[in-house]
């Protein structure tokens, strides 16, 4: 029975690529997220975070780029190009722990609302919309700014103020699971509410989850960038941070357009990867959408 199944998975598996394949804006997204989240994790290997010390610029205060710094130098003469390199590991995984945590509270609380139809799902709703009507950038910015700047508080500020769109999307797709006969023949033989919501209705909402997620993780990025860029930040180097340090020191004033230009164009090219790739597997996982595309 093992062996069947996993046959299974890996045709599933097969199918899911072959249809992937096909939008080529998709595959673009997956290479650059990869080459992305590969340079991230290999940083350590070749530099450390001496390279943000302000005192281990060698360089001249806002050169421009050159052979020894080929994207230039900041105020302090540190290469721009290391600080890069070294401050898409806090964006990347801010961005990720964030998404992932807006996407357990979503999720959990989708499934709940979709679920229980009595006064347990009109309260989960209420909250839900009260969530929704708040702003959620300034939301994040007060909370960001009571627990204190560090990665957890960022992550959790960033994750509790982004869940509800989660929560209505999860919601509406656990009612048409639900729907269905074989949820009722389920029922009739006795299934409680734990094996009804993790063996039937998480498995056919986890494809939907897997592109919302992966839309909501530059959602994150975005939010983190411009949480550090109006001053609350994790206390370490990251895309958003530098954005920050270059309004800080007047770098449009004195013509430093490459302080800048690169962190900026850093964050527009990883959300469009991201939002690619997440449109992709939207259309891939949902058989509506596919039917229109073809």
């Amino acid at each position: 029975m093992s062996t069947v199944s996993w046959v299974r998975r890996r045709r599933s598996a097969a199918r899911f690529w072959a249809d992937f394949r096909t939008h080529r804006a998709g595959v673009a997204g997956l290479v650059i997220l990869a080459v992305a989240v590969v340079l991230a994790l290999i940083a350590p290997l070749f530099i450390d975070s001496g390279v943000t010390n302000v005192v281990s610029g060698t360089g001249e205060k806002m050169a421009p780029p050159s052979l020894d710094d080929p994207l230039g130098t900041d105020e302090s003469g540190r290469s721009v190009l290391l600080m890069i390199w070294w401050g898409s590991r806090t964006s990347l995984l801010i961005g990720f722990l964030a998404a992932l945590l807006s996407m357990v509270i979503g999720t959990v609380l989708g499934i709940a609302a979709g679920h229980f139809r009595g006064w347990v799902g009109a309260v989960i709703l209420r909250v839900t919309d009260w969530f929704l009507v708040l702003p959620s950038l300034v939301t994040a910015l007060v909370l960001a700014a009571i627990l204190g700047g560090s990665t957890a508080t960022i992550v959790v500020a960033i994750g509790v103020t982004s869940w509800p769109s989660t929560a209505r999307l999860i919601r509406a797709q656990t009612l048409a699971v639900e729907a269905r006969p074989y949820i009722e023949r389920s029922l009739a033989l006795g299934a409680g509410h734990w094996h009804i919501t993790t063996r039937h209705v998480l498995p056919n909402v986890a494809p939907l989850l897997l592109a919302s997620t992966t839309l909501e993780v530059a959602s994150a990025i975005v939010t983190e960038s411009t949480l550090a860029f109006l001053g609350v930040s994790a206390n370490k180097t990251s895309w958003g941070t530098m954005l920050r340090g270059s309004y800080d020191w007047g770098a449009a004033t004195a013509g430093a357009w490459w302080y800048i230009l690169v962190p900026g164009l850093c964050i527009v090219i990883v959300v469009m990867a991201f939002t690619l790739c997440g449109r992709a597997l939207e259309t891939v996982l949902n058989p509506r959408l596919r039917t229109r595309a073809v």
